[in-house]
């Protein structure tokens, strides 16, 4: 297919894209039609807005069979995103469409703002800046004051579940911190390959004093922390989860802060997203919640939508790339 006669719609443009970027390298491809938000919920709306495109473009918004099978001439999926689990993955492959996706985008950006949180939990920066200005500092007696323990990490021990990318580049920065990294991943690794030394999932839980949770969702993560697995970990745990909502019993969790067994966590993701405002998380002792931003620094969406872009011309060329359901 000719680039210049495709015919794209992109679903939900406005988080990946709210005006930082333009939109010029897909209006070079064909006729785009951008819409900022369609509903997260499957509706007669995303199957009318995708109409007669041969490509689409989603983010969060749902692609399901029942849509796929409403929208005769779709032939592409592109995600903007490295998960890929909105689309119904499958259905799209007996219908001979191809679902693209964004791999490796935000390994940087994600690692540094995993380590950035647990710098928040052991200093408290907004914390004290806040109280600072409030007067607290020019009133109080002492040269100095702290409301909550300053931690040094240097010589304690992280566990990162999940040694891919973005495990990987979070390890390098916790060591520079003079940290001991140990990981379990689904593939066993050599320490002389990585510097980062193996651990069984049961072993790590009981020797880190932080644990970060960088595993794909599966079936075998979801829910890996957990009341059994909590119970396994030392008292006053870290855990930082800038993973996948899901991988944590948010509950269970919540009891877990709320009797001192974890000192704090913080999670940049959460089981549903936008948060209800029933989450246990939202209510329990020393918990950061932050709206699912650690990839969302500008470099890292532009590096999506030139990927996204790449991928659309690879397909239009008959070499498409990035494909996840062959």
């Amino acid at each position: 297919m000719s680039e210049k006669n495709i015919k794209i719609v992109v679903l939900d443009g406005y988080v990946e894209n709210p005006g930082d970027i333009s939109w010029e390298p897909l209006e070079a491809l064909g006729q785009l039609t951008v819409y900022d938000r369609t509903s997260y919920v499957e509706s007669e709306l995303i199957a009318e807005r995708i109409g007669d495109a041969d490509v689409i473009i989603t983010n969060k918004t749902p692609i399901s069979s029942a849509t796929i099978e409403k929208c005769p001439d779709l032939k592409a999926i592109a995600v903007f995103a490295t998960g890929y689990n909105v689309v119904d993955c499958v259905y799209a492959r007996e219908k001979g469409i191809d679902v693209m996706n964004v791999p490796g985008y935000g390994t940087q950006i994600v690692a540094q703002y995993t380590v950035g949180l647990l710098l928040e939990i052991c200093a408290h920066y907004g914390h004290h800046d806040k109280a600072v200005k409030e007067g607290r500092w020019e009133k109080h007696i002492d040269f100095c004051f702290w409301d909550y323990p300053m931690i040094e990490l240097a010589g304690k021990t992280a566990g990162i579940i999940g040694l891919g990318r973005i495990g990987k580049a979070t390890a390098a920065i916790l060591k520079a911190l003079g940290m001991n990294v140990i990981a379990t991943s689904g593939h066993k690794f050599s320490e002389d390959e990585t510097g980062i030394t193996w651990a069984e999932l049961d072993e790590l839980l009981a020797q880190s004093d932080v644990i970060l949770l960088h595993c794909p969702l599966t079936a075998e993560t979801e829910g890996i922390i957990n009341s059994d697995t909590i119970a396994k970990m030392r008292d006053g745990v870290i855990i930082v989860n800038t993973g996948r909502g899901q991988l944590i019993k948010e509950q269970e969790l919540a009891d877990a802060l709320n009797r001192g067994k974890v000192y704090t966590a913080a999670v940049d993701v959460v089981s549903k997203e936008p948060i209800s405002g029933d989450n246990p998380l939202l209510t329990a002792k020393n918990c950061i919640i932050t709206p699912h931003i650690a990839w969302a620094a500008k470099e890292a969406r532009q590096r999506i939508f030139d990927i996204t872009v790449d991928n659309i011309k690879a397909w239009a060329s008959g070499c498409p790339a990035n494909v996840v359901n062959k």
